[in-house]
């Protein structure tokens, strides 16, 4: 949680929601000059935007569908976002094995056609037919062909942090496990109140951007006492994660009968990730999980198609979340458009706006705060041009290459695991350097809490990232709870605690 400055109360722009839109919203317009509040009720990225396939993709699937402007769109922010941030974003090639009965060939072919000329494409390979070798493909054996193409893998969690410190950079004002619990216009302006462990707080701003995702909706009605332009539907989407299936660094996209897809996709290395599924979802959005019936569907898709058979037994770990998408009152939840919709209200003239967010996905967040900025351009008539397309992401300044970096951190750092130094380099790029400091060895970088975390990086993260407990560090900016133990995390907890108190009696002093 950032303090709150008590002594600015007037921004420009203040924006609900530490989601991916949200921080790509207050990004864009402080980067455009604009004054920017930012507040999310939890931790950043800590719903939706964590909850992903890891994917920077066009949609192949949403072809189908005839969403031709999000395909197109989103083809090519894939180009872009990898230009912008190729630590945390890496090409990666897809496998969609053929299955006749479900969708004829030629229909598959035509739409990688497409999906290979919809956007424009520059540093990823195009699709082509695969013949499947029955001794060596992880593929059952009467699986024979099936094609192959390009998209990107993405660590979400770290897209979604990596704005929030680019905004912060840029003057943004970013708080977490800050909630908003009413706003009301006044006299042009939007009269704001926050509350979180340290009190109320009120801010003025002269637009409000609801960019709270699932909750889009409820805000509207609940803290705004407003009526929704917009309906919402919550589709949940699950996934489980394995041991490593198959060799390899490629993905599959498999066909089901329900005209569903199901990604498996290697992870961390050393694991699999199997999903997602499309279940409407009527419960509270703080509490979603995945269901047996879920477990269940996902486990017949893979073992439908691979060689290793899977059981529930063999399930490491879950996550679900759900995505808000805009009500376009369709009967089947696949089919519902992952587009986005952005509503901009005003019941009066000289009202403060309001602008909503409803739906859209994570490969398309920059082009919708674009699109954001333009809706409130003509209240905001200084502001700055769009300047996102080109501007690199923290980190992904002066680097040559990953694979250079891993070596330049082991050559400095003596006695760091080549493993520890590729995690760095791929989440924080040449941003590593702000938490090594002046260290050379491993016994310079502080406590070892374990499987490659150090107490430098760890105060680097409650310092600079919004980290507060050991699972917005595990699970959200380094991907390590899959290996730390109940014993381990204790540890870390103990040390967040002592870091906490001692911040407390530094700003007491």
């Amino acid at each position: 949680m950032t303090q709150i400055n008590e002594q600015q109360t007037y921004y420009d722009i203040a924006v609900i929601g530490g989601g991916i839109n949200g921080v790509g919203i207050a990004n864009d317009a402080a980067g455009r000059g604009l004054s920017v509040f930012l507040c999310e009720k939890d931790d950043l990225a800590s719903h939706t935007s964590s909850a992903s396939s890891k994917l920077i993709h066009g949609g192949l699937r949403y072809l189908e569908h005839k969403e031709f402007r999000l395909v197109r769109e989103a083809l090519a922010e894939r180009e872009v976002l990898l230009a912008k941030a190729p630590h945390i974003i890496r090409p990666m090639r897809f496998i969609m094995p053929h299955q006749p009965h479900l969708r004829p060939a030629w229909l598959i072919r035509t739409g990688l056609f497409l999906y290979d000329h919809l956007g424009k494409r520059e540093k990823l390979a195009g699709s082509h037919l695969v013949e499947f070798d029955p001794h060596t493909s992880p593929l059952k054996t009467e699986i024979t062909r099936g094609f192959e193409y390009s998209d990107c893998a993405v660590d979400d969690s770290r897209l979604v942090i990596l704005n929030a410190v680019q905004a912060r950079e840029k003057n943004a004002t970013v708080v977490t496990q800050t909630r908003c619990i009413s706003a009301q216009r006044e006299d042009g302006l939007w009269n704001i109140q926050f509350e979180n462990e340290q009190g109320i707080y009120h801010i003025q701003a002269k637009a409000l951007v609801n960019a709270a995702g699932p909750w889009v909706a409820q805000f509207i009605k609940q803290e705004l006492q407003l009526k929704s332009q917009y309906g919402v539907r919550l589709i949940q989407g699950s996934h489980i994660i394995v041991p490593k299936i198959y060799d390899g660094d490629k993905a599959f996209i498999m066909q089901n009968d329900d005209q569903r897809i199901v990604f498996a996709i290697p992870y961390l290395n050393q694991y699999t990730m199997i999903g997602t599924t499309d279940r409407e979802y009527l419960a509270d959005p703080n509490n979603v999980e995945i269901s047996q019936q879920e477990i269940d569907y996902l486990l017949d898709v893979s073992n439908d198609h691979f060689k290793v058979q899977l059981t529930q037994a063999d399930i490491i770990q879950t996550f679900s979340g759900v995505r808000p998408l805009c009500d376009d009152e369709s009967d089947n939840p696949a089919a519902i458009t992952r587009d986005y919709t952005l509503a901009l209200s005003q019941d009066h003239e000289n009202d403060a706006p309001l602008l909503s967010v409803f739906g859209g996905k994570l490969t398309t967040y920059r082009r919708l705060a674009e699109s954001a900025m333009e809706h409130l351009q003509k209240f905001f008539p200084n502001a700055g041009k769009a300047w996102t397309e080109k501007s690199l992401l923290p980190g992904a300044e002066n680097l040559v290459s990953i694979d250079g970096l891993v070596l330049e951190i082991q050559n400095k750092i003596k006695g760091l695991d080549h493993e520890t130094a590729s995690r760095w380099a791929h989440a924080y790029g040449t941003y590593t350097w702000k938490f090594l400091n002046h260290s050379t060895s491993v016994h310079e970088i502080g406590q070892d809490f374990g499987h490659g975390l150090y107490a430098q990086e760890v105060d680097y993260l409650v310092d600079q990232e919004w980290a507060i407990t050991s699972q917005d560090i595990l699970k959200r900016r380094s991907k390590l709870y899959l290996k730390f133990t109940e014993a381990e995390i204790q540890a870390l907890d103990e040390y967040l605690l002592e870091l906490h108190e001692r911040r407390l009696q530094k700003d007491v002093a």
